[in-house]
């Protein structure tokens, strides 16, 4: 793969300008496509297999009507302290507003509030319900603004009045400026991780075209496929954070290459094929962990996850291939300025350094750089040498403190609980948490989840008498607040009963309640034949919640796994992929932590503007182990990457440990701190969703990359001296080599070639 990746470096530098005209082809046409596809649909999340799905299902074959309608608003309306609703000027300002919607366009129905019952026992609140014939995309400004319009001359009139439904979900921003503020500081890092301009604008260059490219065809796909805004934010997260990192290694690498004496037709194909190495075996973890995310059966995850894997294809390729193209066109401007005094144009000598021989534990592989010193340029050391060499001496101690620390912050992840945001999870700020809170406050918390129960009679001999006895048997089950009329299709093989519950949706006792009237229909099922199923927006949500937390072990085994694997194959050792996995496991546990101590807890929720705790939406921990698997692995390859060749070539371990941090230390922290920039920067958005997932991320990235591969991974191997490197003989002939240092590419330049046998030859005998 080395030699094959060294060969597209070197054409893609010569072939510049093919190159980077192809690449703004792409660009141009998918950012074409999107503006020009329709909008896709904000569909509902779906979970084939279930009860609470069947249901629905059921729903659609035999209510294909009530199950059709397109969006919904809910006027919420709240008299004067002292003042009904009921009251002569206060109704009549009601019924005024409604009359009004009744007429305008794309108006399904409109209820009304005195004629429905739905005034609260008080007097004080009432609500209206508009169907649009329209879904929540698709309805117009002018549709929108007569709604906001009738609200606003009820206020006028001195009642409240706020507006609840999906017909205003959609005016939900996908940005914001945290996420500007995001890039701004991974821009900052790269200035200070490359020493030039040139060099961090060619990382956020080449990440901003594949962003734009995936979430173009994100958008252009979204109608055809169904992807809601939530998988493009996804894709924009991803490779935004991901294409910066693998422009930063592969830069890092070619400067490097550059600053030892290469041309820089040969920097770039070495830098392609060492670095890239390690980006597409990188880009590839988390490509299959992201697909991974299809065996949990969820449509909407599975959408995720594709979307997601995409980005992070396209930001390899990217990597791989307009990254040395633009090597090409910005020359000796992409060098820091120190080097760029030593380095002459193409087809120069560069200037003489003197004979330098290689330190014990300096003689990585082909295409590394040459050190002046064991310490570096100048003879001192650099951080990452200096912290390598702390944790050296004291190894038992980092490795306690690290591990127990992670263990502590993991502890809260004992109490996690899952579930689906909806309203209540808004900012007080929102008319739709506002409406959701009049609501509790007239009707009681459960009036914003009802259940609905479906009674399939198709086998019941006597259909109202069934539907009699099920009614009855709910309203009997503890902790239903009331049950409505039945209402029964044409051909009276279907029934639909709303039970509401005492408790709120998200609540613990609303999730028993679910369950209770399911232990109670196989009672009625058995005496009747017929079928009796609870479903609804509530009762999906908690069947959600518990398959994701069925999943969750078996698909993180499978992560585990793969982990194991592919690390084997590649470092071919045992005990470095199962140190890798247990730290994976610590990083995404703490992670977990500090998901349930801000969302759940509350702490330091009000630092990021959540207003409203309960549980964690049921969607995170196994996205936030899909996504992590890869960024971990990440870290793990370019930092042990350069251990490892150290270690073949003769380098003691602890020497080999070194090693890795001068070399790739400071790169992987800066990609990190990317990363966490990134990631944080999603978490000032409106959504709930997208704030969890990027308070999740960042903290996971935080953890796994300065704690676990830089203190605990470090102090493991320090421990283990060479048996982390032991490999049994019959797995080391089975394994495939991968070759992710580029040993191949000494065949193809022979001055690396020259370089590396004079410093296997030079290197000690001693070992720490």
């Amino acid at each position: 793969m080395a030699t094959f990746l060294y060969r597209i470096g070197r054409w893609a530098f010569r072939r510049r300008r093919l190159v980077g005209g192809l690449w703004l082809g792409v660009l141009v046409l998918a950012v074409g496509a999107a503006v020009l596809a329709p909008a896709g649909e904000e569909e509902d999340l779906a979970m084939p297999g279930t009860e609470s799905q069947k249901a629905f299902d059921l729903l659609d074959e035999r209510f294909p009507q009530s199950n059709s309608q397109g969006a919904e608003a809910r006027l919420v309306f709240q008299a004067p302290d002292g003042q009904r609703v009921t009251a002569g000027r206060n109704k009549a300002t009601v019924e005024d507003a409604i009359g009004s919607l009744d007429r305008g366009e794309q108006i399904a129905s409109t209820t009304d509030p005195y004629a429905t019952g739905a005034v609260s026992k008080d007097g004080t609140i009432a609500y209206s319900t508009i169907t649009y014939t329209a879904d929540a995309v698709d309805l117009t400004a002018s549709t929108k603004s007569a709604l906001e319009e009738a609200a606003s001359r009820v206020r006028d009139a001195g009642l409240t009045v706020e507006i609840g439904g999906s017909a205003l979900d959609a005016e939900e921003e996908l940005g914001g400026t945290t996420e500007m503020i995001g890039v701004a500081v991974a821009a900052v890092v790269l200035v200070l991780a490359l020493g030039s301009l040139v060099a961090a604008g060619l990382s956020l260059l080449t990440a901003f075209v594949g962003v734009a490219v995936a979430f173009g065809l994100v958008s252009a796909l979204s109608a055809p496929l169904g992807l809601t805004s939530t998988v493009a934010i996804l894709a924009l997260m991803l490779g935004l954070a991901v294409g910066i990192d693998y422009a930063l290694f592969i830069t890092s690498r070619y400067r490097d290459e550059r600053a030892r004496g290469s041309e820089p037709e040969d920097a770039a194909g070495l830098a392609v094929g060492t670095a890239g190495s390690a980006v597409v075996f990188a880009g590839a973890t988390v490509i299959i962990a992201l697909v991974g995310l299809g065996v949990v059966g969820i449509p909407e995850l599975t959408k995720m996850g594709m979307g997601g894997a995409g980005a992070v294809a396209l930001a390899v390729l990217v990597a791989l291939t307009l990254v040395p193209a633009l090597f090409g066109f910005f020359g000796r401007r992409v060098l820091s300025r120190a080097v760029r005094k030593n380095v002459r144009p193409a087809g120069e000598a560069n200037r003489p350094s003197g004979e330098v021989t290689w330190q014990s534990g300096e003689a990585p592989g082909p295409g590394s750089e040459r050190p002046q010193s064991s310490h570096g340029a100048g003879g001192r050391p650099g951080l990452g040498s200096r912290w390598a060499r702390f944790v050296l001496r004291r190894p038992v101690a980092v490795l306690m403190v690290a591990g127990l620390g992670l263990g502590a912050v993991a502890l809260p992840a004992l109490s996690l609980e899952l579930g689906l945001p909806g309203d209540e999870s808004k900012s007080v700020e929102t008319t739709q948490r506002r409406a959701y809170d009049l609501l509790s406050e007239g009707f009681g918390p459960g009036f914003n989840g009802p259940l609905t129960v479906v009674v399939d009679l198709s086998r019941s001999a006597d259909p109202r008498a069934t539907t009699d006895l099920v009614a009855k048997t709910v309203r009997a089950v503890d902790g239903v607040e009331s049950v409505g009329v039945a209402v029964l299709d044409r051909a009276e093989d279907t029934a639909v009963l709303t039970a509401v519950p005492r408790t709120a949706p998200t609540s613990g006792a609303t999730k028993d309640l679910v369950h209770a009237i399911r232990d109670a229909a196989p009672g009625v099922e058995v005496d009747t034949g017929a079928g009796v199923l609870v479903t609804g927006t509530t009762a999906l949500n908690i069947d959600i919640s518990e398959a994701m937390s069925d999943a969750l072990v078996p698909y993180l085994s499978v992560v585990i796994g793969l982990a194991v694997l592919l690390l084997t194959v590649v470092f071919r050792s045992l005990l470095v992929p199962v140190k890798a996995a247990l730290g994976f496991l610590l990083s995404v546990g703490a992670a977990f932590g500090v998901l349930v101590a801000v969302f759940q807890w509350g702490w330091a929720a009000d630092l990021i503007g959540i207003e409203q705790t309960g549980p964690v939406m049921s969607l995170m921990p196994i996205l936030i182990i899909g996504i992590v698997f890869g960024l971990a692995m990440d870290y793990e390859v370019f930092l042990l990457t350069r251990m490892r060749e150290a270690h073949v070539h003769g380098a003691s371990p602890g020497e080999a440990i070194v090693n890795g941090f001068r070399h790739s230390g400071r790169v992987v922290a800066a990609a990190a701190i990317i990363m966490i920039s990134v990631f944080a920067g999603f978490i000032g958005m409106n959504s709930p969703t997208i704030q969890t997932m990027g308070v999740g991320l960042a903290a996971a990235v935080a953890f796994d990359a300065f704690v676990v591969r830089m203190a605990i991974a470090p102090a493991v191997l320090a421990l283990l001296g060479h048996r982390a490197w032991w490999l049994p003989r019959i797995l080391n002939r089975v394994l495939p080599n991968v070759d992710i240092e580029g040993e191949a590419l000494s065949g193809h330049v022979p001055a690396l070639a020259d370089a590396s046998d004079t410093a296997v030859r030079r290197l000690p005998v001693g070992r720490d």
